[in-house]
Order: structure tokens, then sequence, then C-alpha cells
């Protein structure tokens, strides 16, 4: 009995050494990878720094910390700036937001589940044909979605942004919650299909609750996406009560004078929004991303 403690003992030991033992190659990736982080947060640092103090004490560097004083006056400044109030771009871009993230995840996860469970002769061609729409630039369809919608008499309407952004998310939703549900075990569904139950039951039953992580990666994509956009907001919205915050903040600069202090503001309310969704969601998101790629 003695022999095989002092066998043990010197065993746990070299697991021990073995356990906090450092090595090089990854010391080097978490360095780079530590060097890089850093790096990529210089920026943020320093509109948050500019956000914060008056423009005084930042006009010759953001870096000079010597006088530093913490202000709220350019957040209060730029919510209620004249010209754009932030408080009114905040407001249309949650209109169009919410209801252009919901209604491409409600279609696209249905419509993916049809491509990932059903059979028919056309279904590959017609998926290949949505997927391909994914490869259309916003620029080449400009033009014909202005008219169109001069036609439909919705320039300047908000309407005109949830209809686009939904058309626009679709086919890139209806790929992801396809390869997600083909990861999911079809055994269940016909079990349920023995019992009795319709397809769209099992749908929304079974399939739709084991699909809540990819849902939230979906509207974590979709919502960051369709806050974010400049280009299509700036074609189809003209009057400036139904300005999207992301056309809020460039109008904060005047014809001489470019108020740094009330633009980092102004940035930093902006993008607080996908920002929280995003920590909110991250447990659900980062399963929803790596779910599809491990089947079984």
């Amino acid at each position: 009995m003695n022999a095989e403690t002092t066998k043990r003992v010197p065993a746990r030991r070299r697991r021990k050494r073995w356990r906090f033992r450092v090595r090089p190659k990854s010391l080097a990736i978490n360095g780079v990878a530590w060097a890089i982080g850093l790096i990529w947060l210089v920026p943020f640092i320093g509109v948050a720094m500019v956000a914060i103090r008056p423009l005084y004490q930042t006009s010759l560097g953001w870096w000079n910390l010597s006088p530093f004083t913490v202000t709220l006056a350019n957040f209060i400044s730029a919510w209620n700036y004249t010209g754009c109030p932030l408080s009114l771009g905040l407001r249309n871009s949650f209109l169009v937001a919410l209801p252009a993230t919901i209604i491409p995840m409600l279609v696209g996860a249905l419509a993916g589940y049809g491509f990932a469970r059903f059979h028919t002769r056309t279904r590959d061609y017609v998926f290949l044909a949505v997927v391909l729409l994914m490869a259309v630039p916003q620029m080449m369809v400009a033009v014909p979605v202005y008219n169109l919608m001069i036609q439909l008499g919705l320039i300047s309407n908000l309407l005109s942004l949830i209809l686009l952004h939904s058309a626009w998310g679709i086919p890139w939703i209806v790929l992801f919650m396809r390869n997600f549900y083909q990861t999911l075990p079809v055994e269940v569904e016909e079990a349920a299909r023995v019992d009795g139950a319709s397809d769209f039951k099992i749908f929304y039953r079974i399939v739709l609750p084991m699909t809540l992580p990819a849902m939230a990666a979906v509207i974590v994509f979709q919502f960051m996406w369709v806050w974010n956009d400049f280009f299509f907001a700036q074609i189809l919205i003209q009057n400036s009560n139904w300005y999207l915050s992301t056309q809020c903040v460039p109008r904060l600069v005047g014809a001489y004078v470019r108020p740094f202090d009330l633009l980092s503001a102004a940035a930093i309310l902006t993008m607080s929004v996908p920002v929280a969704i995003y920590f909110i969601l991250q447990r659900y998101y980062i399963r929803g991303l790596i779910g599809w790629t491990i089947k079984g």
C-alpha cells in the first residue's frame, strides 16, 4: 500500500507541473490576440474621451488628460440638437429596425424549414436563386428601388425602409436557418407526425423552440444591419421629421464648424443600442453561430 502511494505522489506532481506549463506558441498567440484587441479599442476609447469631456480639453488630442472634466453636456446637446435631434432619429430607427427584424426572421425561419425538410423537383433551383440574391449589391438596385417607391408613394415614409430591409434580409436568413435545421434530429419530428401532428404544428411546437439560439443570432445580425444602414435611408427618407439616427449624426456638422464633441456623443448613443442587444443575446448568439457547424 505504501509503495502504491509513493508511486502516485510523483505522478500527481508531474500532472500538476504539466497543468501549469506555459507553451510558447500559446503565449505568442494570446499576446498577439490581446495586442490586436487593444489596438482595436483605441479609437473607441478616443471617441468616449471626446464625448465625456468639454471640447477645449480635447482640441489638442484626447490623450491630454490635464485638465480632465467629466460632463454629460455633449450627450444632452446631441439629444436635443435643433437641426436633427438624436432623440427623434433614435425613435425613427427603432420604428424601422424592430419590424424589419421580426418580419424577415419569421418568414426566413418558415422558408428555411421548408427548404430543409420538404423535397421537390425545383427546391434546389429555387434555393440557388435565393442564395444568388445575396450577391446583389445595394448600388445596383438603388435607382429601381427609388423609382418603385415613388410609384408607391412611399418616399419619406418609414414603411419603404421596412419593406426594403425585410426583403433584403430574407435571403440570408433563409440560408442561415436552413443550415441550422439540417443539424436538428429528424426523429423527433417523425414521432410527432406519427402521433398525428400537422407540419405547421410540428414547426411551431417542436422545431421552433429548438431554434432559439439561431433566432438570437438572426436578431443580432439583422437588427445591426438595419440600424446601421445609411445608404438606403439617405435615398428614401428626405423629410427631416423622419430622419434616422444614422442621418442625424452627420447633420451635426455645420458649414464651418465640426463639433467633434457632439459627433462623438451622438456616435456613442447610436451604437449603444445594437451593442446592448448583442450583450443581452450574447449567449444564444454564440450558440446559434456555432450550432449549425456541428451536426449531431
